[in-house]
């Protein structure tokens, strides 16, 4: 059973905090299915994994391609996890099953503290997977690095 964890970002994009949480998820041998609510976030987050880190790229595909089974990380809109992911991140307020969370090894949902409807969805979806009986983790990096602000279950 895995566990949702909650980013609040203050400080750092969307764009940056996945490719983090990406390379760290690869290194503890996970497949990451990173899903988003709209073509244009995830065109400029494809865009940037084949440019950044600049000493290597993050191995990476977007959904509805011949080999989706077969990518370590794969960018989506929709609800399918077709490459066997452990781990989704969930970005623009995409919308996570407690299901999900209790099948996958981690769930990360990033959003921003900058955007009150965001932030409310954030709220929202705390509340239904935490009630859905999901353990849970809300991490701030308003200090200047993240922190752990709260755990449920």
């Amino acid at each position: 059973m895995g566990a949702a964890y909650f980013y609040h970002l203050t400080r750092s994009s969307a764009e940056a905090t996945l490719q983090t949480l990406i390379g760290k998820s690869l290194q503890a041998g996970w497949r990451v299915v990173v899903r988003g609510r709209t073509e244009g976030f995830l065109d400029r987050l494809d865009e940037l994994l084949w440019l950044r880190p600049e000493e290597g790229f993050l191995p990476h595909g977007r959904a509805g391609g011949p080999h989706d089974a077969d990518q370590p990380v794969l960018l989506c809109s929709g609800a399918d996890i077709p490459n066997g992911a452990a781990c989704l991140m969930s970005v623009e307020g995409a919308e996570i099953s407690p299901d999900e969370v209790q099948r996958l090894d981690r769930v990360c949902i990033l959003f921003d503290g900058g955007n009150g409807d965001a932030v409310a969805h954030a709220r929202t979806q705390w509340k239904a997977l935490t009630g859905a009986g999901c353990a849970a983790q809300y991490w701030s990096e308003e200090g200047g690095k993240w922190e752990k602000k709260a755990e449920s279950g």
